[in-house]
């Protein structure tokens, strides 16, 4: 849950949100201050890779960056949609133009909330969107970074069909029987800072073997409390929460992720 020189890593977070614009180097500094050497930043839409890019060049040392189109497109706006082939085709270059700078292809993945995809043709086409950007990071030779909503069992049989051997399912909501479904594909799965306030993930976090579990925080979002911004720093509230229900002391374990 930690890097072998005993920091933490922020497995899925997307430090580019627009939350973050006004006070980013008072969070960055927040985030040193409590232990975490990584940020895996992912991306949702085409406009934040080249920011993801150049908050990886202000701060090489700390920020990952990760390229991926997101299934529910303009997050946070009136437009919201599932995604459609048109929102990744733009992107398309960008993934080889930095090809040597991102370390995974996310966030990705398939979301069937009924009033984000209504219908069998929008879930199609999230699967589109989906697949093709399976076979980029197969061409990249790089892990996914995954969401999954509404989705859970069509998503892990999509990686197991596709040949993805490396994955990591972000705020992981499916059945604990699903998830040993990735468990034994050998996929990795994380939990934020919210799970602190969800009791129902208990069971499923039991289940899941420790070797198999990430740390995430999901900021700006799935915080320790409900409407107020999350931050890297609240990784080790999780690692506590993890640590209690496995009935295990929150001793800093290094679990690879690929």
């Amino acid at each position: 849950m930690a890097t072998m020189d005993g920091g933490f890593v922020d497995c899925h977070c997307h430090i580019t949100a627009y939350e973050f614009a006004e006070d980013l180097e008072d969070v960055i500094k927040r985030t040193r201050e409590a232990g975490v050497k990584t940020l895996i930043s992912v991306t949702e839409e085409l406009s934040e890779f080249e920011r993801v890019i150049q908050l990886f060049k202000s701060y090489p040392d700390l920020v990952a960056p990760c390229f991926g189109i997101h299934p529910v497109q303009g997050c946070g706006s009136h437009d919201q949609h599932s995604v459609k082939i048109q929102d990744l085709e733009p992107a398309l270059p960008l993934f080889q133009k930095y090809r040597d700078d991102i370390v995974a292809v996310g966030e990705i993945g398939l979301d069937f909330t009924p009033w984000y995809a209504p219908t069998s043709q929008e879930r199609e086409e999230q699967l589109t969107v989906f697949t093709k950007q399976l076979q980029i990071s197969k061409d990249l030779d790089l892990p996914v970074n995954i969401h999954s909503r509404s989705a859970a069992k069509v998503t892990i049989a999509t990686l197991k069909e596709q040949g993805i051997t490396c994955a990591l399912l972000h705020n992981f909501a499916g059945k604990p029987s699903v998830a040993m479904e990735g468990v034994q594909a050998g996929y990795f799965f994380s939990f934020p800072p919210a799970v602190c306030r969800n009791d129902q993930k208990a069971k499923l976090i039991k289940q899941i073997p420790l070797e198999h579990i990430c740390l995430e925080t999901d900021s700006p979002a799935l915080g320790p409390e409900k409407h107020v911004r999350n931050e890297p720093k609240n990784i080790s509230l999780v690692c506590e929460y993890i640590a209690h229900v496995k009935g295990i002391t929150p001793q800093m374990k290094y679990s690879p992720w690929c």
